[in-house]
């Protein structure tokens, strides 16, 4: 998968989790992504995330990373 700033790249999932408050749940993050605009490949990342609570963009990019490549591929 390319690691750039489109896509599933990490920079652009954080980008569309701006405003998000912490501590929060992954329901949470995915609404503040679908009213950032995010894109439908963004939301089933977040959404496939491990865990269900956050306690900050850290740990939302910890658990990103944690995810398998096929997982963050657009389907």
């Amino acid at each position: 998968m390319t690691r750039g700033l489109g896509g599933t790249a990490p920079a652009n999932v954080q980008n569309y989790l701006k405003g998000a408050h912490y501590p929060t749940g992954k329901d949470d993050l995915v609404a503040t992504a679908r009213s950032n605009g995010a894109p439908k490949e963004i939301i089933e990342v977040l959404e496939s995330l491990p865990q269900d609570e956050f306690g900050g963009p850290q740990e939302v990019m910890k658990a990103y990373g944690q995810l398998d490549d096929d997982e963050r591929k657009p389907s």
